[in-house]
């Protein structure tokens, strides 16, 4: 999810942009960054040929006066301190108006207070209930009415990636600056106050495994309690949490833990702070370099993909051991940073990379001579497939935009269009680089985007929650028989007020 530049010699680590700490949005001095010099450059670039007489400001100003127009619902909440994570945790409960869900978010600080895990309550607007006046009107400094912080988890090092377990979301997996995995059951673990010299809170569980750090790669299992990770260390650890499982992961809506209280949560000492830990399943190896992604099957626990800094795309299957299953040598030209797997059609596969494009490979025919064959090229080099339409996905990368794009368009556009093919929606309300997002599974097209804004504007970070216009992913026929339809009832309404 990382977002380094476009290049051409040199590779970029994803440490570099994110290892220096960062400041509070309060302090207006900004520090000097550790990214890398070709990455203002691939900035530049990007604003020469992107409506290069406009500043940024310009552009976003613009895109905040046609919000009403393209957005459904927006709301905009200041962090301030940045979060490299966000994830939709479960929903709480469902109102006429709006539900209230889980948000699972992080603070990157400078070392003056602890890092932390954040859990916020965040109220969902349903579709066509705001009003668009209103979601264009909000201060940029300020915290959203939408989102309130909930519960503070004192992590033990940065919270560099969060994911959730889809039989029951209240457990969540974190990655930090360690070999090891931990997970925590967040609705058992104590509200913490991240002060100065506090303790770390104790995981519930720690898996053990890798020989190095393992930073970002990090994916559960939409089918088993399967945690899957990558690391420095060149290879792909699975778990299963299995064992520590109490309750049924059907039961997850009854509050229990599926984790055993083998120590008590809470307050610990240091960084595996006492909890029980579990070893891997299985140890494969094939890659060649840093593993910087994986994610599962989603119809299978026995087969998952990863992607690394060798360029490679690696296909595995535990059922036939521990080497690659199918091993792409060249998916990309640079580091591949993300991968997801389609939730629609096991065939289809996504992977995003620092030569900034994101390319999706068929399955069934993943090579040519060595060389990966993608069957369709876009931008960006963060991707993550739609849940709610299988031709749709999302891309992020280092110029602020969030580009919505559906490859069932591309080569239908007959119209001349500056736009790459297949794009059809392009988030803008982020002035910093975006360093995650992530569909909402109980909301259709609802999207949570996060931004590390340290560069424009000395520190903090931006979190959206936002859902485009359903005119623009509606089929067209129907949109114009509703607009044919309210045109009717204006005039009927004029007629009326005539007579």
């Amino acid at each position: 999810m990382d977002t380094p530049p476009q290049q051409q010699g040199s590779v970029v680590k994803k440490k570099e942009t994110r290892g220096r700490k960062p400041k509070p949005k309060t302090n207006e001095q900004s520090q000097q960054s550790k990214t890398p010099k070709e990455g203002k450059k691939s900035q530049q670039h990007h604003h020469q040929q992107q409506h290069h007489h406009l500043t940024s400001e310009d552009k976003y100003n613009h895109w905040k006066s046609v919000v009403p127009v393209l957005y459904d619902w927006l709301a905009n909440h200041n962090l301030v301190w940045p979060s490299l994570s966000c994830r939709w945790g479960p929903q709480l409960d469902n109102a006429t108006q709006k539900n209230r869900q889980r948000l699972y978010l992080s603070e990157q600080t400078d070392g003056s207070v602890p890092n932390t895990l954040v859990i916020a309550n965040c109220e969902v607007v349903k579709p066509r209930v705001a009003a668009a006046e209103h979601i264009s009107q909000f201060n940029e400094e300020a915290r959203s009415p939408f989102v309130k912080k909930y519960k503070t988890i004192i992590h033990p090092g940065e919270v560099n990636r969060i994911r959730e377990l889809p039989q029951n979301s209240k457990i969540v997996a974190t990655h930090t600056d360690s070999p090891d995995v931990l997970i925590w059951d967040v609705e058992a673990q104590p509200n913490r106050h991240a002060v100065l010299g506090a303790t770390s809170s104790r995981p519930d569980l720690i898996l053990t495994g890798h020989q190095d750090n393992a930073e970002f790669a990090l994916a559960m299992c939409p089918t088993e309690p399967y945690v899957l990770s990558g690391g420095k260390d060149k290879s792909v650890v699975l778990w299963s949490i299995e064992d520590h499982i109490t309750s049924a992961a059907t039961g997850s809506k009854s509050g229990g833990s599926i984790i055993k209280q083998n120590a008590k949560s809470g307050e610990g000492n240091d960084k595996t702070a006492n909890g029980p830990s579990v070893g891997p399943r299985g140890i494969y190896h094939g890659h060649e370099d840093t593993v910087e992604d994986v994610t599962f099957c989603p119809s299978s626990a026995q087969e998952f993909c990863s992607v690394g800094d060798d360029s490679c795309l690696i296909l595995w299957d535990a059922r036939i051991g521990t080497t690659p299953a199918v091993k792409v040598e060249k998916a990309h030209n640079a580091d591949l940073h993300c991968v997801d797997w389609s939730p629609h059609d096991v065939n289809l596969i996504l992977t995003g990379s620092a030569d900034n494009s994101v390319r999706m490979f068929d399955r069934r025919k993943l090579t040519s001579n060595g060389v990966g064959s993608p069957i369709h090229k876009f931008e960006g080099h963060k991707a993550a497939w739609s849940p709610d339409k299988s031709s749709v996905f999302g891309s992020s990368a280092e110029d602020g935009l969030l580009n919505i794009w559906d490859f069932e368009k591309v080569g239908n556009n007959t119209e001349q269009s500056s736009a790459p093919p297949g794009l059809f929606f392009q988030h803008a309300g982020h002035r910093d680089k975006v360093v995650d997002f992530h569909w909402n599974a109980y909301d259709p097209w609802t999207i949570v985007s996060v931004s590390d804004d340290c560069q424009s504007t000395g520190g903090g970070g931006t979190l959206q929650i936002w859902r485009m216009s359903d005119f623009l992913y509606r089929p067209e026929e129907e949109v114009l028989a509703e607009l044919e339809s309210f045109k009717s009832h204006v005039e009927t309404c004029a007629s009326i007020s005539e007579n």
